[in-house]
């Protein structure tokens, strides 16, 4: 008993409201959390303050008493004779099935200044909420994690050395039970150090304490997506484990009291999420590496199609498949999902998002933005402090389709922005500019992240977007991330006193798709094969046609085209062998030309001269029994068709 006393910490607010509560009678508390979060160690805690203020004690376990009405009253029966008596009811979701009795027919007929605790896994049900009856008594108190500095002071009381407790706290965080298991095996290990890790004992443990039994193995395997990716939601089940019944799983892991529900979807405490995750790696190394895999590819192919609210769902879902890689530092939301959201911007925005600008790069900028406020609201982006409303940051990526003197005027950075673009490789049709901006109060890491995303969401979202440039303050220190991800960094403009740092990305000669496995495929092992990155050649018309035409001349000529231009063009550069793609790509455009009608004759001619092994031009004009002149009038027009059909493959795909 003294052991407990000593490694009890913090709770000071629960304990708080329960002295509040000793001095006027008369309430119910109910108490709720995952397994293991410390409701009982809080339970003993309480009676041992009313055992101090003179209150009689008496306390029931749900684990003993099983879902009767009658032996749930003859076990409480001392607390209907006294008036000052703390009535403790602990693991209540043994009991759940008696909540409405205890409610209507039990608590009412206990003396007016008793105190009842409840404490379970489940919150009570609405119907409490409901009754005014219960208004004035009823206080709900969810249970958390540790706070930090608590979490330490429990390990310190349990024995842990300063050398272990950190990689322990990275493990358990502040919940109570993984705490103190850790501690328990970490205390009499000479040998541990600051790398320590959870035993299998300690995650079987674990399992069963905070998890226990489930209903199937389509359940187990619904709680291993959950604890895998960054949200669950029904879509994601439904890809991942096409054999179950999604809607099924889905209601059942939002009903598990270790499982939260974010405006994304669902997740799991993060001591559950660890020990899955570590209990999966350790059972079934090929099943979690498939599970990764699977996941992984639900989202790739699903960050073009989703809509815009759910881009930052599926983006960040993306970076938590590698939350553990160091290569992506900063990107932890997650762990503050609920403290902001994000909304659309409206024309009543204005005059908020011009502040926020103003406080945080100065006046020059707020003007420029006022100015792209009206000219391109859909480009902005707002997010919000969940509890307040207030504004917290704005992103802007705006779509720029050809220079103008008077943007360039009003915003220096879309000006240096259209000089590099000029000056590198300038947009073909139907491409366009998109120039990003973040501002954000305090440079909240975390906010900044997920605005992060949805710039990699707008990136790989974008059809024809042949540039992309970012802008920041130089002391930013989100600049060092642009400038390492960055092939370009650009001449810094001025806006009033602030500096800009600007980072240029050419999407045609890097695809989205391309980079963002590069980009989150950073840290693979050795022992994987690292994801090809090519350097895709931009090309103008003129430069394209006249490659198209040499790539004709010398089709049979396997060093000819490995030295063309349209080797590293985005028709062919993907394929395993692109010098046969790209033979393969031109005769199936000439056989093609063929399918139209009209255009026999100039198939036919192209088939011969380029096909058919002709010597030169007069040989294959003789061939088709035609004057040079009109054979040379087909071929012409022939080649122009075929520049022009690949000429809008490579801009459009």
């Amino acid at each position: 008993m003294a052991a407990r006393e000593r490694s009890f910490v913090g709770r000071q607010e629960e304990l708080a409201v329960f002295e509040a509560a000793l001095r006027t009678g008369g309430r119910v508390l109910f108490v709720h959390g995952p397994g293991g979060v410390g409701k009982s160690a809080l339970l003993r805690r309480f009676a041992q303050e009313a055992l101090v203020a003179g209150w009689s004690v008496t306390m029931l376990d749900g684990r003993t008493l099983g879902p009767s009405p009658v032996a749930l009253e003859t076990e409480a029966g001392p607390a209907f004779a006294d008036e000052r008596v703390v009535l403790l009811i602990d693991t209540f979701e043994h009991l759940q099935s008696l909540e409405g009795w205890l409610r209507e027919r039990f608590l009412p007929r206990l003396p007016a200044g008793a105190l009842v605790v409840v404490a379970g896994r489940f919150p009570p049900d609405l119907t409490w909420r409901a009754d005014p009856d219960w208004a004035d008594t009823l206080r709900v108190m969810p249970l958390r994690d540790l706070a930090l500095e608590d979490a330490a002071a429990l390990l310190a009381a349990r024995g842990v050395g300063d050398g272990q407790r950190e990689s322990l706290l990275a493990f358990a965080g502040g919940h109570p039970l993984a705490l103190s298991l850790g501690a328990a095996v970490a205390s009499k290990d000479e040998k541990a150090s600051s790398r320590w890790t959870p035993t299998q004992d300690v995650v079987a443990t674990l399992l069963d304490q905070l998890i226990g039994e489930v209903p199937s193995a389509a359940h187990r395997h619904a709680l291993e997506v959950c604890a895998h990716t960054y949200m669950t939601t029904e879509d994601l089940l439904r890809a991942v484990l096409p054999d179950d019944d999604a809607a099924l799983l889905f209601a059942w892991l939002r009903r598990l009291p270790f499982i939260e529900s974010g405006p994304l979807g669902l997740y799991p405490h993060d001591v559950v999420r660890e020990i899955l995750e570590t209990d999966l790696r350790w059972r079934d190394p090929r099943g979690h590496a498939d599970l990764h895999q699977r996941i992984n590819s639900h989202l790739m192919a699903q960050v073009r199609t989703v809509g815009d609210a759910d881009v930052l769902r599926v983006v960040g879902s993306m970076f938590y498949l590698r939350r553990h890689r160091r290569s992506l530092p900063g990107r932890d939301f997650w762990r503050q999902e609920d403290d902001v959201y994000e909304e659309a911007f409206r024309p009543g925005d204005t005059e908020a998002v011009v502040g926020l600008v103003a406080d945080v790069d100065g006046a020059e900028s707020a003007a420029a933005i006022a100015f792209w406020a009206a000219r391109q609201p859909q480009a902005f982006h707002l997010y919000r402090h969940t509890a307040t409303g207030e504004l917290a940051g704005v992103c802007a990526w705006l779509r720029l389709d050809r220079p103008s003197d008077e943007e360039e005027a009003v915003d220096p950075v879309v000006a240096a922005s259209w000089a590099h673009v000029r000056a590198v490789a300038p947009l073909r049709p139907g491409e366009h500019l998109g120039v990003g901006r973040i501002w954000v109060h305090g440079r909240d890491r975390g906010l900044s992240s997920v605005m992060e995303w949805r710039g990699v969401g707008h990136s790989l979202r974008s059809e024809h977007m042949a540039w992309s440039v970012m802008g920041v303050p130089v002391d930013d220190p989100r600049a060092d991330y642009y400038r390492r991800d960055s092939p370009y960094e650009l001449e810094r403009p001025w806006l009033g006193d602030a500096e800009y740092a600007l980072f240029a990305h050419d999407w045609r000669a890097l695809p989205a798709q391309v980079w963002l496995e590069r980009l989150l495929s950073a840290d693979t092992p050795a022992n994987v094969t690292p994801v090809r990155e090519p350097k895709l050649a931009v090309l103008t018309q003129a430069e394209f046609t006249d490659a198209v035409r040499k790539a004709l001349r010398h089709l049979s000529r396997d060093s000819e085209l490995a030295a063309n231009p349209l080797i590293r063009s985005r028709l062919v550069a993907d394929h395993d062998d692109p010098v046969q793609a790209l033979r393969r790509l031109l005769e199936e455009s000439i056989h093609n030309l063929g399918r139209d009608p009209r255009a026999g004759k100039l198939q036919r001619a192209l088939e011969t001269t380029y096909l058919r092994g002709v010597p030169n031009q007069q040989a294959a004009a003789e061939r088709l029994g035609l004057p040079f002149t009109t054979y040379r009038r087909h071929l012409t027009t022939g080649i122009e068709r075929i520049c022009e059909d690949l000429w809008h493959r490579e801009l459009h795909g």
